[in-house]
């Protein structure tokens, strides 16, 4: 089967809820990681054949296709450039790196846009739903799915709670990887090991204007005590929002490509896209999957998770990726090597390309050869992506 190249991987900054980047329509948010990709590696914009565009709350500005609407802000990318919107939940872009990949490796385009956006700020999240149900129109749970599982309401936060009791973690256990979380991040940026990653994006602040390369998340004064001062989120458990990843603002993209275009284009690979899996199994723990879709996917690599030098596990909440290194035996030096979403934040349908981005250049930058991407989506799928980096 032919391969799958990721050529480039950006990310804007993560911008907070209400903060530096809450100013920016999501579509030309979203442009903008378009056009630094476009920018970046030099290509020719007339030849991408797609881009597939994640975004998790289509609503509000995130309406009525912000993929193509994306494509037609950018100030690269020509009007004839098609686009997409998919949404497989926190996978959503992901997913669009391995249809990206697969549109490549089964010869039917040669240069694909895998990308994301959410501006949880304007468009906040779950509005898609509870605007509906407030207007007295519907609910997303029909009657053949709530005959299917009655009475049960599908919620990503009891799933994290159920995963802390069936896998006996304390709150303590939470707080602590919730801090080293914050450490790793600070670390990372005082290292500018973020640098080849991240798009700096021009705002407007009270003094004017600015430029934001810095994750605003980071709580770079984070210590266990104010950790765990925290408020729980719920008096019977355990998770608090320290230990649950940010809502954030952002925009990320990845440029993947067959080999001829490699050769038509004269571009550098930085990674060749070495297997993609998803998997799906009970919608109630919900963001358990990743450790059974982690299991499939080394399997069908041939690969060892010793084999793996680094490792982005999405930070949905601390138990998550937790159990993941419980379940699989995995090095946690290896782990979300620069911080996770609790520090940098989870934008959602972008989180996918943000997480790729940061994998492949924590790879290279450390002379890594296997990296594995896995995320926890709602309904109880999970994607896992593995890369080798050049």
């Amino acid at each position: 089967m032919a391969a799958a190249y990721i050529v480039d991987a950006a990310r804007t900054a993560g911008g907070r809820r209400g903060g530096r980047l809450a100013g920016i329509h999501p579509v030309d948010l979203a442009a903008r990681s378009l056009d630094a990709i476009i920018a970046r590696t030099g290509i020719d914009p007339a030849a991408v054949d797609d881009v597939i565009m994640g975004c998790v709350t289509q609503a509000g500005q995130q309406a009525m296709q912000v993929g193509r609407n994306a494509v037609l802000a950018s100030k690269l990318l020509p009007q004839s450039t098609p686009a997409v919107t998919i949404d497989r939940q926190c996978g959503s872009s992901q997913q669009a790196i391995q249809f990206a990949a697969q549109a490549v490796m089964s010869g039917v385009q040669d240069v694909v846009i895998a990308a994301g956006v959410e501006s949880m700020s304007r468009v906040p999240m779950g509005s898609n739903a509870t605007f509906h149900m407030k207007e007295g129109l519907g609910h997303y749970k029909s009657p053949g799915l709530d005959e299917k599982y009655p009475g049960i309401m599908f919620s990503q936060f009891m799933g994290a709670e159920m995963i802390v009791r069936k896998h006996g973690f304390t709150k303590d256990d939470l707080d602590r990887f919730s801090l080293n979380s914050h450490q790793k991040a600070i670390a990372a940026t005082n290292a500018q090991a973020f640098a080849n990653e991240i798009v700096p994006i021009e705002i407007e602040t009270p003094e004017g204007p600015a430029m934001h390369t810095v994750d605003e998340g980071i709580r770079f004064d984070a210590t266990l005590e104010g950790i765990a001062g925290v408020k729980l989120l719920s008096p019977e458990g355990s998770l608090t929002a320290a230990s649950s990843s940010q809502i954030c603002d952002g925009s990320s993209a990845v440029l993947v490509v067959s080999e001829a275009a490699l050769r038509a284009h004269g571009l550098t690979p930085l990674a060749r896209i070495h297997n993609l899996t998803v998997t799906a199994g009970d919608p109630v723990i919900m963001l358990e999957e990743p450790l059974f879709a982690t299991d499939r996917a080394l399997q069908r690599a041939g690969l060892k998770i010793a084999d793996i030098d680094l490792y982005e596990v999405n930070e949905a909440f601390a138990s998550v990726p937790m159990a993941w290194l419980k379940h699989t035996g995995a090095d946690p030096e290896k782990l979300n090597v620069n911080g996770g979403a609790i520090a940098l934040g989870h934008p959602l349908g972008a989180s996918g390309t943000k997480l790729m981005a940061t994998l492949v250049h924590a790879l290279r930058a450390r002379g890594g050869k296997y990296g594995l991407q896995t995320m926890c989506e709602g309904g109880g799928v999970a994607n896992v992506t593995i890369i080798e980096a050049f």
